[in-house]
């Protein structure tokens, strides 16, 4: 992606090098890097996972991690994946050290911390990932690879609110798995339960429905005092659990679509058996993109009944 005004600037070249010399990295890694110079850009750490011998254009997937900032682990529940469809697997793990609490990572800084006005949009959370995209171009890591973003839990949130706001260009592909709640589809709600007040642009809803964002919604996420669901009045409006609040996010963007007379391009998978399981989750995704359809039942049996992060 082309950096414009509102892009993050690339990050110093020290950090340049450093990713450069992950090109020779195989296994799993790990490396602290921040989208840009100066107290205001944060910094992540990169867990990855490249297979030896992996071909230089290999398929690149983005994976979002949960609320436990557990990165690391939803790298490795990418690994049976990345050794058999050949895949780069990238983590970038948002600490709560620097990203503290749901509004830094989830909610992206939108809103800065006081709850008062809009964070420059240069430094919203967001922002860190086509930052990254372009410092990887720019290391000659990352070429005309196809580049997917998938999400579970509060990565979901990350990943959904990502190309609500920022579009879904770089990737060839975006699933989000069991988000605890959604920015809705809905220019007339503020953010972040719906996309008002936040200086998007006046094309901003068109684009999102015609983005092919997947939704993973897991028919056995159904607990309403699970650990972590989001229980203000705003998400609680969207239904008691995750599985019914995916969808309610579909249906209000099928409504939103024949509002505007547009085609809705978002595709809803309910996985049955499936709870909140990222583990699960993540082979779900894999499949769908990589053998181009859902898995079997006989396949989901063998998931079925697990919760896990």
């Amino acid at each position: 992606m082309n950096p414009d005004s509102d892009s993050p600037r690339l990050p110093p070249s020290t950090a340049l090098q450093q990713l450069a010399d992950l090109a020779q990295a195989q296994g799993r890694y790990h490396l602290p890097w921040q989208a840009g110079s100066g107290a205001q850009h944060r910094p992540i750490t990169l867990h990855g996972y490249r297979p030896p011998g992996l071909p230089a254009d290999a398929p690149l997937v983005l994976v979002q991690h949960g609320v436990l900032r557990n990165g690391d682990e939803y790298r490795d529940f990418w690994l049976p994946a990345a050794q058999h469809y050949g895949l780069h697997i990238l983590a970038p793990t948002f600490g709560t050290d620097h990203w503290p609490g749901v509004e830094c990572y989830n909610n992206g800084s939108v809103i800065p911390t006081s709850g008062v006005g809009i964070t420059p949009k240069t430094l919203w959370a967001y922002q860190v990932i086509p930052a990254l995209l372009d410092a990887l171009r720019a290391t000659g890591q990352l070429h005309r690879q196809p580049v997917y973003l998938f999400g579970h839990s509060a990565g979901g949130q990350f990943v959904h609110r990502l190309v609500s706001l920022l579009g879904a260009a770089p990737f060839a592909g975006v699933a989000c798995g069991n988000p605890g709640w959604y920015s809705l589809p809905d220019e007339r709600l503020p953010f972040p339960e719906g996309l008002a007040g936040i200086g998007l642009p006046p094309d901003a809803l068109a684009r999102l429905l015609g983005t092919p964002l997947v939704i993973l919604a897991g028919d056995q996420d159904t607990d309403t005092q699970a650990p972590y669901l989001p229980a203000e009045p705003e998400a609680l409006r969207q239904g008691p659990h995750r599985f019914a609040r995916a969808q309610h996010y579909y249906a209000c963007a099928q409504a939103a679509a024949q509002r505007l007379d547009l085609p809705l391009a978002w595709q809803l998978h309910n996985v049955a058996g499936i709870g909140h399981d990222g583990e699960a989750m993540s082979h779900v995704c894999a499949h769908l993109w990589f053998q181009g359809r859902m898995p079997d039942a006989a396949w989901l049996a063998t998931w079925a009944g697990r919760q896990a992060a």
